[in-house]
């Protein structure tokens, strides 16, 4: 046994309750032996009065221990030392009481002696073997010398070899366990001020945690991924296919779970706004916990080692990367702006040359064909001329018409004038539902929005039936959305970190300000313009990427 002082609180509770076991099991053996005395006398005489005042003087003293070692946690090793010597007292009485002859009673030394081999020093417990052996060694050299008897010594001796090598083996086999407790405390200690370390530093951190199996279920989360995920507390353990908005996180977990090689640590970026139907369901309440209308996040992943493969975890590392994406943008245009606007300036004065010297050769050239070349470069020096105003009007902030607007006629006639225009089929481009409330946009700017959207849509649509879909849905904070959706192949995570840069393209004939100045347009009426991952779920059960845009438009307006 350790000093006392140097034993830990759940060391020193577990000699506390083995010392209860063993007033326990006093009052049990006080009990068998009064119930013994009862069926077994050995006779009337002084020696079964002293029998059974022995008996009931140990049952009372065993309550008595028993109430002090409970209202009394003090002087442990003081009761102990009192109550192993008070044992071996009672027992060696009665074993006088029964004149030296019944020696099943030597049996019970093995009570006291197995408490102080636990509870007590290996010094002390040998102590009580000692005082156990010369006691059996003295009373049977007694028997021999006085009373002439032929009792055999060798008996006590072996008696004595016996309680000596019980009592170290069982000393060393509690000073063995009582170490490993105190080992398993002293790590059980470390292992909680880590954890509660480990839940600070996740708490505070900036970056969302996710700890996931493989099925995608969400065993933890700090606040920071709730956040940015538009979840709370109360949603406990779920699983990421489970909620739509989610489904780009599950995507992205999904494929970085079969991805081999330098692609495994490549990091993902996604897109989570939440979700709605072609009937404008809201499918995730709980993005009401998350003011923003969408979370442009940076996800890595890490596996956790485990040693049971159903038991693996993964952590998912999320960054939301909008607002550096925004101090980006606005670093960039503030430079960019003076730059369009003194270019605006300079292409506007030929504009007008261009315009003026056509309408003066319109007047003099009739011919049809004339006409119409005219005709053609009259229409395009209106849009170039169109869009320096835009370009001006964004420079100036300009307020833009605030009339409301209905969607529904003004999808409408925009429909058939985009078709008629690209010489599209009536069934390519088809509108959802589009009946909603008047929203805040001036007319001409949402015409410039929608037709750069579809235009883009046209490049990369199949041209199957309704490979191009309009639907107006309402989202979670009852704003009004306007979703501009294709069935091609969804933009990388790469060309959508610069999707809306200005002069940034993919395509060689492309000027990259078309995505740059529709956003421009829907800030300059109080809405936003974004693009959304989706993953739809093919015939096959697979997952086939997609996106489409979104314009977020500002409160609706009442009739």
């Amino acid at each position: 046994m350790r000093r006392w002082v140097d034993l830990s609180r759940e060391s020193r509770d577990t000699y506390w309750r083995s010392l209860y076991a063993m007033n326990a099991t006093r009052v049990v053996i006080a009990l068998v032996l009064l119930l013994y005395l009862t069926f077994d006398r050995p006779g009337q005489g002084s020696g079964y009065r002293l029998y059974a005042e022995t008996c009931i003087a140990y049952l009372v003293a065993a309550v008595a221990f028993g109430a002090l070692a409970y209202y009394v946690r003090r002087r442990f090793l003081l009761q102990v030392v009192i109550q192993v010597l008070t044992d071996i007292a009672v027992v060696s009485l009665l074993y006088l009481a029964a004149g030296g002859s019944r020696n099943e009673l030597v049996i019970l030394y093995l009570f006291p002696l197995a408490g102080a081999a636990i509870l007590t020093p290996l010094v002390m417990a040998l102590f009580s073997a000692s005082l156990v052996t010369l006691f059996l060694l003295g009373q049977t050299i007694y028997r021999v010398v006085m009373d002439g008897r032929e009792t055999p010594v060798m008996q006590a001796g072996l008696y004595g070899v016996a309680f000596f090598a019980i009592v170290i083996v069982v000393n060393r086999l509690a000073a063995r366990l009582i170490g490993q407790e105190e080992l398993a405390s002293r790590q059980g200690l470390a292992l909680q001020i880590q954890q509660s370390i480990n839940q600070i530093v996740i708490a505070d951190v900036e970056d969302g945690i996710l700890v996931v199996g493989r099925d995608g279920r969400v065993f933890a989360a700090n606040p920071a991924a709730l956040f940015m995920l538009g979840l709370s507390t109360q949603d406990g353990e779920f699983t990421l296919a489970e909620m739509a908005a989610l489904e780009p996180v599950a995507h992205a977990f999904s494929s970085w779970l079969h991805e081999r090689g330098a692609d495994a640590g490549r990091a993902a970026f996604v897109t989570v706004r939440p979700y709605h139907d072609i009937a404008g369901e809201v499918r995730i309440a709980a993005w009401s916990g998350r003011r923003d209308l969408a979370a442009h996040l940076k996800l890595r992943f890490a596996r956790v080692d485990t040693p049971d493969e159903a038991a693996e975890r993964c952590v998912i590392f999320m960054q939301d990367v909008t607002a550096i994406e925004n101090q980006a943008q606005e670093l960039k245009l503030a430079s960019m702006g003076r730059l369009t606007a003194s270019i605006a300036h300079e292409v506007r004065n030929p504009l007008s040359a261009i315009g003026h010297a056509t309408a003066l050769l319109a007047e003099d050239l009739h011919s049809a064909t004339h006409a119409r070349l005219l005709k053609i470069v009259a229409d395009n020096v209106s849009r170039v001329n169109r869009m320096v105003e835009d370009i001006l009007q964004l420079s100036r902030k300009v307020q833009p018409n605030s009339e409301p607007l209905q969607l529904a006629r003004f999808l409408a006639e925009l429909k058939a004038e985009f078709q008629e225009t690209h010489g599209l089929r009536d069934d390519i481009v088809c509108l959802g539902n589009t009946e909603a409330a008047p929203v805040r946009f001036d007319g001409l700017h949402l015409r410039e929005v929608v037709v750069n959207l579809l235009t883009n849509a046209v490049r990369y649509a199949s041209g199957s039936v309704c490979s191009i879909r309009i639907d107006v849905v309402t989202d979670a904070l009852g704003r009004m959305e306007l979703h501009v959706q294709d069935d091609g192949p969804g933009i990388t995570p790469e060309v959508r970190s610069h999707l809306f840069e200005p002069f940034y393209t993919t395509s060689s004939k492309g000027t990259g300000l078309g995505l740059y100045l529709a956003r421009e347009l829907c800030l300059n009426n109080d809405a936003t313009l974004d693009y959304e991952y989706r993953f739809d779920a093919s015939v096959a059960g697979a997952y086939k990427a997609s996106g489409r845009f979104v314009i977020t438009f500002a409160q609706p307006l009442a009739l």
